[in-house]
């Protein structure tokens, strides 16, 4: 079962690792924390952009704000399966999540007519409308499907400490005209295990030790940056009024 918290904050640093890398990390942390309880698991997420990419281009650029959009689903999902809409922000450093719970059939219908779905819960409604306005004001339409499998480990004495391990980051051009299939090239063949580590304040002394024990060193990765950036980045993106 997905958890269903609908908004959060906290930091977020990416960690490439090689399968050498990432055993030992698990035998290092394991007598802090532990695997939760969905194991390896596959994650679906469908990027949404203006035509020409605006979007990610601001993102690449480094600047204090920017968002995405997407629609995340927890494996290959079925017309009455829960996946969720979600914005995702990033201001000065810190990651802001706002989503809401939708069935894949109804999503499918909100992305060809936002009018189309109501939604009881008030707080569900004050996201919807978040959504409905970047939807609107930037015209999106579905660029890209990343997927992945991913195993995330928790901090039963921290709540805001979390480490998740990505492997076979895929991609595939995706557009929602049918139903959604996990297969895809990979996006960045040269890493075995993406790390992210997710906290809301400082690293607890016994990680950092670990970390500074292997000589690990945070990286700067995006999966849909990359994705642009490798395989869908076409020069006639800038030929578009933005």
């Amino acid at each position: 079962m997905v958890k269903l918290k609908k908004s959060f904050q906290r930091k977020e640093k990416k960690y490439a690792l090689t399968e050498e890398m990432y055993h030992k990390l698990r035998e290092k942390v394991s007598p802090y924390m532990q695997e939760d309880e969905y194991g390896l698991h596959t994650i679906l997420s469908v990027y949404f952009d203006t035509k020409c990419y605006k979007m990610i281009r601001h993102s690449i650029s480094k600047p204090l704000y920017k968002e995405k959009f997407r629609m995340r689903c927890y494996g290959v999902p079925k017309e009455d399966s829960t996946v969720f809409l979600e914005i995702k922000k990033k201001v000065q450093g810190v990651v802001y999540k706002r989503r809401i719970a939708l069935t894949y059939s109804a999503a499918k219908e909100y992305i060809k007519n936002s009018q189309s779905v109501e939604l009881l819960d008030r707080k569900d409604q004050q996201i919807k409308q978040e959504i409905d306005w970047v939807m609107t004001q930037n015209n999106l339409e579905s660029k890209v499907m990343i997927a992945y499998d991913r195993r995330a480990l928790f901090d039963s004495s921290d709540e805001d400490f979390r480490i998740t391990f990505d492997f076979n980051i895929r991609y595939k051009k995706e557009c929602l005209t049918g139903e959604l299939i996990d297969i895809g090239d990979r996006v960045a063949p040269e890493i075995d295990v993406l790390m992210e580590v997710k906290a809301l304040g400082a690293y607890p002394i016994w990680f950092s030790n670990i970390l500074a024990e292997l000589m690990i060193y945070p990286t700067s990765f995006s999966k849909y940056a990359q994705t642009y950036q490798r395989y869908l980045y076409c020069k006639e993106d800038f030929n578009y009024v933005v």
